[in-house]
């Protein structure tokens, strides 16, 4: 057998590990998962029940077109209908995004460190990364992407806030950048932390851009803040005839009917995602303040994870804090050596990350 070329320079991406898998490793009976950023709440109550009733129907296929969760985030969003497309969470929408746009001698510009997803969606496709640097401080260098766009680019990418970093561009950063990039690239917003973010005063608003341009895509999900990760519903938000496009690649009925059902649920309970939001920032409080007493540098987050620098081996203290029921993201797989990257859970599970983050560190 022979696989496509294009694969063959490809790693798998590699998720946090399972707590199950963790527990029969080290004989552990209680594991704490800080690695993958899902909600620590959980899910909306009611989008579980929707996606519960829904389930009576799973052996009809699902509505091909999503109508009535479409309809809720016109609503919701102030958009029309014609302005969204579906997919299995955003990693659908970014691999459906490369198999449109991307072939062999096209070149695609992400930033360094990022979503991974990017890059292995770009050269499973034939394409070419084009990496350019975060600044000394883990923030976006727009001139510096700016600077690397060429006659071959077709896709730039922006993770905002970013993943795995945790900081993010402004508003008035976001108008300057899109002021000088070519009509004939895409620019590919992606934003899976929005409703963390959102908050923020000098948070972009990038729906704004869409009335004056058909050249962005934005990406959103259902897998963060609103806790249906294992249900995989996220959405894009563009302009109607480039998702024509798009939709020419997508598999039909891709978003299952108990995610539907679930997402439209979780997107009107608004007090589920207000005490998601408190409990962030409570979490968050808490870390920052215990890393800064442990001298441990970090970079300030709008996020729902925290990048933590600790000066050590990243490899080593992420495989020690396994041992003491922590999973949390290892610097060594994100490029960024000594870091980790944390999910803010609930005040307790931070307290008890802490005492072992600083119980390791003592011993190194």
């Amino acid at each position: 057998m022979q696989i496509k070329k294009t694969l063959a320079q490809v790693a798998p991406y590699a998720p946090g590990r399972p707590i199950d898998e963790i527990k029969r490793q080290f004989g552990l009976s209680e594991v704490v998962k800080l690695a993958s950023n899902e909600n620590p709440l959980g899910a909306s109550p009611k989008a579980l029940a929707a996606a519960g009733k829904a389930m009576q129907d799973v052996f009809m296929y699902p509505d091909p077109n999503a109508y009535s969760l479409r309809q809720a985030l016109a609503s919701h969003l102030n958009l029309q209908p014609e302005n969204f497309i579906f997919g299995t969470g955003s990693d659908g929408l970014i691999e459906l995004v490369c198999k449109t746009f991307l072939a062999e001698g096209d070149e695609s510009i992400m930033p360094d460190p990022s979503f991974s997803l990017y890059e292995l969606n770009v050269l499973a496709n034939g394409a070419t990364p084009v990496k350019v640097a975060l600044d000394e401080n883990m923030q976006y260098n727009p001139e510096m992407l700016l600077s690397a766009i060429t006659s071959k680019t077709k896709v730039i990418w922006l993770c905002n806030p970013n993943n795995p970093t945790g900081g993010m561009y402004t508003e008035k950063e976001q108008l300057a950048f899109f002021e000088k990039v070519p009509e004939n690239v895409l620019v590919v917003v992606d934003e899976a932390y929005y409703e963390y973010a959102a908050g923020n005063t000098d948070y972009p608003n990038s729906l704004a851009l869409l009335k004056d341009r058909n050249n962005i895509l934005i990406l959103r999900t259902f897998s963060k803040i609103y806790g249906l990760a294992g249900l995989r519903v996220g959405y894009g938000i563009g302009d109607n005839h480039l998702l024509a496009e798009l939709e020419k690649a997508r598999p039909p009925f891709n978003v299952c009917s108990p995610a539907l059902a679930a997402a439209e649920a979780a997107l009107e309970d608004e007090d589920f995602l207000n005490r998601s939001l408190k409990a962030n920032e409570e979490g968050k409080k808490y870390l920052e303040e215990a890393f800064t007493e442990m001298g441990l540098p970090f970079v300030k987050t709008s996020t729902n994870f925290i990048a933590v620098d600790t000066k050590k081996d990243a490899k080593t203290v992420y495989e020690a804090l396994l041992t003491k029921g922590y999973i949390v993201k290892g610097g060594h797989v994100l490029g960024m050596p000594g870091y980790l990257r944390v999910t803010i859970g609930t005040l307790e599970e931070c307290k008890g990350f802490v005492k072992a983050l600083s119980s390791i560190l003592q011993t190194l």
